[in-house]
């Protein structure tokens, strides 16, 4: 059973009972969607959206539409009950844990297609995944209809393309980024860090050090090649495989053609141990 230590909705007239009758309170709606397995880096987009309004709805739901065969669908963390209760504790106002089959019900058969900022890098190792996160994210910005909604930077070309989404099509949703939540030694919090072995765990941490030396060194001028050739070398010899370590145009994630980098940019990157994916990101 769900804990009851904070309100759920997991029919979509049920979240939209409870969001009018705030709305005739005239109370301003914030959003924060997850696929669970909460941690602190998640909490932190709560503690962001209650700063920016008055309620906020956080959903827990794992897209089947973004994973591919063979991916870890089946095996991603699921822990609804404990999602539940560190929501309550940080005073989140409904927690919507829709069915797949209400998201996706016999017959679904539309796809939203990304372009732009969508283009490359996480897509040119996941070609599906872009379409699955904007067709679910636009189903939930209809379901839930906020004024806010607040997406982190560790997945920065998602939050990229869902920027982009809500312009093109003119969704009306103020879109906040918030930054990047860390472990002490630097990793990136995420999910699938729990499928990481112990000395895995360790050797994750080489990640944010080799993109932060990158970032420092570009910042004082260094040619944007050779910085990026030096650089990935130290990522192919810290992990078993390295799907991307490129330096983009912070907003349209544009390749940079520059000798330095001269505008606003951004290292990213995505690395493997075993089966285990690390994304991380920082500014230059």
């Amino acid at each position: 059973m769900l804990t009851q230590q904070i309100p759920h909705a997991t029919t979509l007239s049920a979240l939209r009972t409870r969001i009018k009758s705030w709305r005739q309170d005239g109370l301003s709606v914030g959003f924060v969607p997850t696929m669970g397995a909460l941690h602190d880096g998640h909490l932190s987009l709560v503690r962001l959206a209650k700063a920016h309004c008055d309620k906020v709805v956080a959903s827990v739901f794992v897209n089947p539409a973004q994973f591919a065969e063979g991916e870890d669908f089946d095996s991603y963390p699921r822990s609804v009950i404990d999602d539940s209760a560190k929501l309550a504790l940080e005073k989140c106002d409904l927690v919507y844990l829709p069915e797949r089959e209400a998201m996706y019900p016999d017959g679904f058969a539309t796809e939203l297609v990304v372009k732009g900022a969508a283009q490359g890098l996480e897509s040119d190792n996941r070609p599906h995944f872009f379409h699955g996160v904007a067709t679910v994210v636009c189903k939930l910005f209809n379901q839930v209809r906020p004024d806010v909604a607040v997406f982190g930077e560790k997945d920065y070309q998602q939050l990229q393309v869902i920027r982009q989404m809500v312009r093109d099509l003119d969704f009306g949703i103020d879109i906040i980024p918030a930054e990047i939540v860390r472990e002490r030694d630097g990793l990136a919090m995420s999910s699938r860090n729990a499928y990481l072995s112990e000395a895995d765990r360790v050797r994750a941490a080489e990640l944010n050090k080799i993109i932060f030396a990158l970032a420092t060194e570009l910042k004082a001028g260094a040619v944007l090649a050779e910085a990026l050739e030096a650089a990935r070398a130290s990522a192919e010899n810290a992990f078993d495989a390295v799907d991307y370590l490129e330096v983009r145009n912070a907003q349209t994630l544009a390749r940079i053609d520059s000798e330095t980098v001269n505008e606003p940019a951004r290292v990213l990157a995505t690395v493997r141990l075993g089966e285990t994916r690390l994304l991380d990101n920082c500014a230059i």
